[in-house]
């Protein structure tokens, strides 16, 4: 149901713009989370963005990634997007989307896949140096 898109390669410094759709669910009314991981370590979180029935919508970020990425809603698409700017080698990793009802927890590895009520299969993004 949750799908990511968007993922790729790209030189450090550069941008890429995450996508996250689904079928089946108004994602406005959930909470979307991102989150990253690499081979042989935990699930980390990086950015969220709560449900605007349960909160203001407001947006949290991983200190790691605050003031490059970016989270934002287009309800007309139902699709929330990660825009990642400035992007570094150590951004690499397979970028997961998942949802709940309940507000944004916290983002600090380990990340169970428990936290939240669906996941999509990820999207790979890989930055040279």
């Amino acid at each position: 149901q949750v799908v990511e898109s968007g993922g790729g390669l790209v030189q450090s410094g550069g941008s890429l713009r995450l996508s996250c759709t689904a079928s089946g669910l108004r994602l406005d009314y959930w909470t979307i989370g991102w989150f990253r991981q690499v081979p042989g370590k935990e699930r980390e979180g990086v950015s969220c963005i709560s449900s605007i029935k349960t909160t203001d919508g407001r947006e949290s970020y991983a200190d790691s990634v605050n003031g490059r990425f970016t989270i934002a809603r287009d309800t007309a698409k139902n699709t929330v997007y990660l825009q990642m700017n400035n992007l570094k080698p150590e951004d690499s990793a397979t970028y997961y989307c998942a949802t709940r009802y309940r507000t944004c927890g916290r983002l600090e590895a380990p990340i169970s896949l428990a936290e939240y009520d669906y996941w999509g299969q990820g999207t790979q993004v890989a930055v040279s140096s």
